[in-house]
């Protein structure tokens, strides 16, 4: 027990000190909670499991099947509801079911339509209903209480257009620059990407996947912060593990439009 208790100790310290680098705003309620999810899940934050938006925490697809894969979960099974869902007007309903052993099943439901996700994801709304049911059924089989941030859909979206009428976007025209000074979000990636000879299409799918989107362009600005300040934690701790994860992504060279 002793030698168990100090791992969860050793795994918090980590997760507290990149939190606390990556960003600025962290308050100590944010850390209390960050230390039992460390010490039931152990989730990781340089894996990216975990995102801290607006002060709260969510976890993220990938980090929900990293834990299925560390409790051993058997299985996921999903399949789109025929009756329920309605091509023409993009509205899909999607059945997941987590299987953590021969007779435990948890069922869950993710839907999704125009109105319910961002509108920069529009077109993909069934493959957004899939993730959200597959993050609803592990949720049950896991017992962790947090929203993911494929959830967020419209709603950070809105938090976005608050801010000058119009959607943020990562790759737009416009370099997503800013207007007191700071690097734009384009050149730090970039620089990262040089600094650590990363692949650039691997780089870029692996932060589609981390903000749950079809390609990069169409993240919000607030996930795009997060996930270059994950890249570069990832990079520093340890750039052998992080090349391991980029090479699961396929890289092929940029199309431009």
């Amino acid at each position: 027990m002793g030698h168990r208790t100090r791992t969860y100790s050793v795994s918090f310290r980590k997760n507290a000190r990149s939190a606390q680098s990556l960003w600025t705003d962290l308050s100590t309620n944010a850390l209390a909670q960050l230390k039992e999810l460390t010490r039931k899940y152990h989730l990781s934050i340089i894996s990216g499991d975990l995102c801290l938006l607006d002060g709260k925490w969510y976890v993220t697809h990938s980090g929900l099947l990293a834990l299925a894969q560390r409790r051993r979960c058997k299985g996921i099974r999903t399949s789109v509801e025929a009756a329920l869902s309605d091509p023409n007007s993009r509205r899909w309903v999607c059945k997941a079911t987590a299987y953590r052993g021969p007779s435990a099943r948890f069922v869950a439901y993710g839907d999704a339509d125009p109105s319910n996700v961002s509108p920069l994801v529009r077109g993909a709304e069934m493959r957004v209903a899939e993730t959200r049911a597959v993050n609803r059924a592990l949720w049950k089989a896991y017992g962790i209480g947090l929203c993911s941030v494929e959830e967020l859909g419209s709603f950070a979206q809105r938090r976005d257009e608050t801010t000058n009428g119009k959607p943020h976007r990562f790759l737009s025209s416009n370099g997503n620059g800013s207007a007191n000074g700071t690097p734009k979000l384009r050149d730090r990636l970039c620089l990262l990407i040089r600094k650590y000879g990363l692949d650039s299409a691997q780089v870029k799918r692996y932060a589609a996947d981390f903000c749950g989107t079809e390609v990069l362009r169409d993240a919000s600005r607030d996930l795009v912060e997060s996930f270059i300040a994950t890249l570069e934690q990832q990079a520093t701790s340890n750039r052998d593990a992080l090349i391991c994860k980029l090479n699961s992504y396929p890289s092929q060279p940029e199309v431009h439009a």
